[in-house]
């Protein structure tokens, strides 16, 4: 029996056994520094060196081993992906917004050479990401939701710049955050129940994330500024699990008490509608909803979500375009994209 491969290589069946570069040195009658530099596609070897040994290699059924270079020139091109969930810990990767914006950000991060590691983080300490980027096998990190680990994420960018994050932009951090102005999307979202003739408000979402309590604000204060009661705050969870059944508690013990619903996701709004129909509740004759995300599923729900956009496919090219910057050596400041009010059906 034969050996199983090396720290080189892996190689094939057919001809004599190569098992690592110095035995296909050996056979091309060069340095193995050059069989090296062929296979890497060098231009300091010639074309006809090249191709010859990588005709010898193909030959030979020889494949130089990938994590054995990746260690030997200090790049993993891979890029991690982190979902922490410290204030969340039932959410779950399918969430329809973890889906469209992994998507993206996959599209983006093979689409320049590497390979992407996805890793769900429940934070049990003040280590976690400590423990992601000095792990030495990624180039980079991309953080999805700054969840409630801000003082993490910002202590651990103080020492390691190849790092971006979807979130929001606070004056004076350190992360370099790539997101909506969470604040306008609040207002926009506030504005228009008002403008619709809205005037006993709920906000239903949690705000012990900084998105999301900046979302509220937003509502809060453009209540505040139009004369209206201040917003009605729905403690709401992301988990889908536990959705539905909040969202029924609330309107069983507040729904006679509102008009107006300014859900903090797509994905509360949604469960929202299906709670208000199945106790005959009409949206919007009875009551109007917005979201917040615009994913895809808005345009397709009955009735089609009112939602303030947030472009997620423009957001994880940003995050891409600042990661490489950061990961070549220049600096990527953040980016604050406008939220966009999107008008259909549900208000």
């Amino acid at each position: 029996m034969g050996d199983g491969g090396s720290e080189d290589g892996v190689f094939g069946d057919g001809g004599d056994r190569v098992r690592n570069m110095a035995d296909l040195a050996r056979l091309t009658g060069v340095h193995v520094a050059t069989v090296s530099r062929a296979l890497a596609d060098s231009p300091l070897v010639s074309k006809a060196t090249r191709d010859k040994i990588k005709a010898l290699a193909a030959e030979h059924g020889f494949r130089p081993n990938e994590m054995a270079r990746r260690l030997r020139v200090k790049r993993s091109n891979m890029i991690g992906v982190v979902v922490p969930l410290g204030h969340e810990q039932r959410q779950h990767l399918s969430d329809p917004f973890f889906m469209t914006i992994l998507g993206h950000l996959a599209d983006g991060v093979t689409a320049n050479g590497y390979d992407l590691m996805l890793s769900r983080v429940v934070p049990s300490g003040d280590d976690w990401l400590d423990d992601i980027v000095d792990s030495g096998m990624l180039d980079g990190v991309l953080v999805i939701g700054q969840s409630d680990q801000l003082a993490v994420i910002e202590r651990t960018a103080a020492r390691y710049r190849q790092m971006v994050v979807w979130g929001h932009h606070r004056e004076g951090q350190r992360h370099c955050a790539v997101g909506v102005d969470n604040y306008l999307g609040g207002r926009l979202a506030g504005e228009r129940l008002i403008e619709r003739g809205c005037r006993r408000i709920a906000f239903m979402g949690e705000i012990r994330t900084l998105e999301l309590t900046e979302r509220h604000a937003g509502v809060r204060d453009v209540c505040a500024e139009r004369g209206v009661d201040a917003p009605l705050q729905l403690d709401t969870h992301l988990a889908s699990d536990v959705m539905y059944e909040e969202i029924a508690a609330h309107w069983d013990a507040v729904g006679g008490r509102i008009d107006g619903i300014a859900a903090a996701s797509d994905v509360i709004a949604m469960q929202a509608v299906r709670v208000l129909a199945d106790r005959g509740v009409r949206v919007p004759d009875d009551i109007a909803i917005t979201g917040f995300d615009d994913l895809p599923l808005a345009e397709q729900m009955v009735p089609r979500l009112t939602t303030v956009r947030q472009d997620i496919a423009s957001g994880a090219r940003a995050m891409t375009d600042a990661l490489l910057a950061r990961i070549a050596g220049y600096d990527a400041p953040s980016v604050v994209m406008t939220p966009q009010l999107v008008v259909r059906a549900s208000a």
